[in-house]
């Protein structure tokens, strides 16, 4: 039996945010292994400028990101949803080992087959340095806590 990962296309509008917040959950883990698992075995990803496919890829590429992005959290905001297909808006915040601090903006693409594996995922992204003293994200490591304010709540 093919594994799953619940909800399940076709997303409605409760599924897909639902969606949206266990990606959210799984990244702020920084557990490369257990994110990779929301994907299919091929994933074709687009990062940035960077292309590749497949889980082993993916886990290398998020254990090198989480060895240059320290203090990382992320929120991520359903934007649209179609079928088996979702958009999301993101912001995170990081430093990197010289202690500079970045907020980082993105929009997500993402498609998924009939057990709710991500097949695709494109992402466009941008950083931007900030102060310490402007970080919005202050939650201790680990999933964003139910009642943290969202993007749109916190303004941005």
């Amino acid at each position: 039996m093919p594994e799953q990962r619940p909800p399940l296309p076709p997303f409605t509008a409760e599924t897909a945010a639902e969606k949206a917040r266990k990606a959210e959950d799984a990244w702020n883990s920084q557990d490369p292994v257990k994110v990779s698992l929301a994907y299919t075995e091929d994933s074709q990803w687009r990062n940035r400028a960077e292309f590749f496919q497949g889980r082993a890829k993916i886990v290398e590429f998020l254990t090198r990101k989480w060895q240059r992005e320290l203090d990382y959290r992320l929120i991520k905001e359903l934007w649209a949803f179609h079928d088996n297909r979702i958009a999301v808006r993101f912001q995170y915040e990081y430093r990197d080992d010289s202690g500079n601090w970045f907020r980082a903006y993105g929009n997500e693409n993402w498609e998924f087959d009939e057990n709710g594996l991500m097949r695709r995922r494109q992402a466009s992204i941008n950083d931007v340095p900030i102060k310490e003293s402007d970080r919005k994200f202050t939650w201790a490591k680990g999933p964003r806590p139910m009642d943290f304010p969202g993007l749109t709540e916190l303004g941005l």
